[in-house]
């Protein structure tokens, strides 16, 4: 069998409806395969393909694909030339405009045809559809399913499934046909169109899946509108910046889209990480995009915080990483298997999913998340705290740490989390257990703030988290920074033997702002994280360029991640160092219009927009950085 090969998403156009997403070339077509590679194509519910081709042709051939617009949450427009038909000319043709809508469970198509041909116009529209209900495990690898057969219609409806999945095309005034091939079901409309009219056409297709782990979310989404109104004018000279406000707008759109709830509470909604790979939740991904939002909505984390917080660990288990009150990493519909990695279907292999579900709680208790709803989160709260001080650390050396113990699980399990992605500055990959530099941060502003928490509320137990994270960070002085005077820097990690992992990468910036630095190692990270080998002009490198394992498309060794840098960019303004923010802010709005507004998850760390080839696109924490750069802009505003 062929080496799995990941298809490529950087060309292609998503919109996502969650649990539903649609991913298709720039001419709105749809295949399962491209130059014998395999694709993400396809109408996706929860985590299988339903539909896996769309082509559309007129009077038997391919139109000329003209233009592809996105023109709302959920919504694309594809407009084309129709090929050579009697009387046309290139300036007199016939024109189709396609505008595909996705809710979720529905995808809509309206097919528009207008005429400048001087007289009527006879011509057949016809689509031609595919489905292999392939999961998506699959397709992540590049491979599919055999096509299914369809059934012949019934009352103008086709419905197809496998009995967990079930779908129906309608497609009103159309013939639907399954011959020759049964394979590919065609939608054929005969129409004349008048010269200068417009004739309308539609079809859809709605899909239930009684077996998806996910399902939509019900109440109220981002107020788009509303909140784009908030930094209007808002810009680094004092006046707005023009690249703000559509790079904002699109990204409020998308995190609308990847907004979603478990199977089992519909009414606690979440940011699913991203499209098509991570269209799910993920602790750690849906935390920190809840976090970026506390300004501009709070809600939104009231619902994450109770998600995560229903699927809190409730016994120790080697096979899913799950401890008692750890916050979980994954949640799928069964077993997910990648290359090496086989995970359960919930899953707990993850080191700072729990201090950050604390951090939330805290930052958006003081955001105004009422108190009703904090308080029947305390009991989630005092499970956290107590697996931060008593399961965290895997080697009863003071520092939260990790190591996969199933040899199957992610070998790393902080946010950098590919197997090569822990480096020292030769280059060499670091052996577990493996402390990460960040995650002290972050479990020390846990520990402070769920202790503020206990004693608002009147629980016991703050002393005892004070004095831990007191403790944590002399431990964290003496044992992780690396260099000399000015030089200084944090270390990315601690090996399993203790040994200062040295290069210099991002996630030492994560510890602005987390109280675990005093104001001296505040200022030395806060320039060394701002230096021209991390800021690459469009973001900050995840590794620093002069790093023996840098590499600028490699996943975490050298790529911009917009969420890692908007986490900098707010731990400067947290500390009162908005200034020192300004290149990587200024970079992050230029990467926003190298990407037509849309960030994805990461790009190349060259300074030149470079996509990584399979990077998902919207994802969650990437649109939610742009209020981070907003609030930046905002700052700047203030202070003229």
């Amino acid at each position: 069998m062929p080496q799995p090969v990941q298809p490529l998403l950087h060309q292609l156009v998503t919109l996502c409806a969650a649990p539903s997403q649609v991913l298709f070339a720039a001419d709105g077509s749809m295949m399962i395969e491209v130059d014998g590679r395999g694709t993400a194509h396809g109408l996706m519910h929860a985590d299988v393909r339903v539909l896996s081709g769309w082509q559309l042709a007129i009077s038997g051939r391919r139109p000329a694909h003209l233009a592809t617009a996105l023109t709302g949450e959920g919504q694309a427009q594809f407009s084309y030339l129709a090929p050579e038909l009697p009387g046309s000319t290139i300036d007199r043709f016939l024109r189709v405009d396609v505008t595909r809508e996705l809710s979720p469970g529905l995808l809509a198509e309206t097919l528009l045809l207008t005429s400048e041909i001087g007289e009527p116009v006879d011509v057949e529209v016809r689509i031609e559809l595919t489905s292999d209900l392939t999961p998506m495990e699959l397709i992540r690898i590049g491979r599919h399913r055999e096509a299914l057969a369809f059934e012949e219609a019934k009352s103008g409806t086709v419905t197809f499934g496998d009995g967990t999945v079930t779908a129906r095309i309608r497609a009103p005034n159309a013939d639907i046909s399954r011959l020759p091939d049964p394979t590919r079901l065609t939608l054929s409309w005969q129409v004349t169109v008048p010269a200068g009219e417009l004739i309308e056409l539609g079809w859809l297709v709605s899909v239930t899946d009684s077996g998806a782990a996910v399902g939509p979310a019900r109440g109220s989404g981002l107020a788009v509108e509303a909140i784009v109104g908030e930094f209007s004018g808002s810009g680094g000279a004092g006046e707005s910046d023009a690249r703000l406000e559509p790079w904002l707008r699109q990204s409020l759109h998308d995190l609308n889209g990847l907004r979603m709830s478990t199977a089992q509470a519909p009414d606690d909604a979440f940011f699913a990480a991203g499209s098509p790979w991570y269209f799910t939740l993920f602790g750690r991904d849906s935390l920190w995009t809840s976090r970026f939002l506390l300004p501009v909505d709070v809600a939104q984390a009231g619902g994450t915080l109770r998600a995560l917080g229903r699927l809190a660990g409730t016994t120790s288990e080697v096979a899913t990483a799950q401890d008692p009150g750890k916050i979980m990493h994954e949640l799928r519909r069964g077993t997910f298997t990648f290359n090496e990695i086989s995970l359960p279907p919930l899953y707990y292999g993850t080191i700072d999913a729990t201090p950050l579900w604390i951090c939330l709680l805290h930052d958006a208790w003081q955001a105004g998340l009422p108190e009703s709803e904090v308080i029947e989160l305390l009991p989630v709260l005092e499970g956290a705290l107590h697996w931060l001080v008593n399961h965290g650390d895997a080697d009863s050396d003071g520092f939260l740490e990790y190591i996969d113990a199933t040899g199957h699980g992610l070998a790393n399990q902080g946010w950098k989390d590919s197997g090569d992605s822990i480096r020292f500055a030769d280059g060499q990959i670091a052996e577990g257990p493996v402390a990460l530099c960040e995650v002290q941060g972050y479990a020390y502003e846990a520990a402070v703030g769920g202790a503020a928490l206990l004693d608002a509320f009147d629980r016991p137990g703050a002393a005892v988290y004070r004095d831990w994270a007191a403790t944590l960070a002399e431990r964290f002085r003496a044992a992780f920074w690396c260099g000399i005077g000015d030089e200084r820097y944090p270390a990315l990690a601690l090996d399993g033997a203790k040994r200062q992992v040295d290069s210099v990468t991002s996630n030492v910036g994560h510890l602005l702002g987390t109280g675990l630095l005093d104001a001296e190692e505040e200022d030395l990270v806060a320039r060394r994280v701002t230096a021209p080998d991390l800021d690459s002009g469009l973001g900050l490198r995840t590794m620093s360029s002069s790093a023996g394992g840098y590499n600028p498309l490699s996943y975490h060794c050298g790529t911009v991640w917009p969420h890692d840098t908007a986490i900098v960019i707010d731990g400067l303004l947290r500390t009162g160092r908005a200034d020192l923010a300004d290149g990587l802010a200024e970079g992050m709005l230029r990467a926003a219009l190298a990407f037509d507004w849309r960030l994805p998850e990461l790009w190349s760390g060259e300074g030149r927009p470079v996509p990584y080839p399979a990077a998902c696109r919207p994802q969650a924490w990437s649109a939610a950085s742009a209020v981070v750069v907003a609030r930046w802009a905002q700052a700047h505003t203030h202070q003229q």
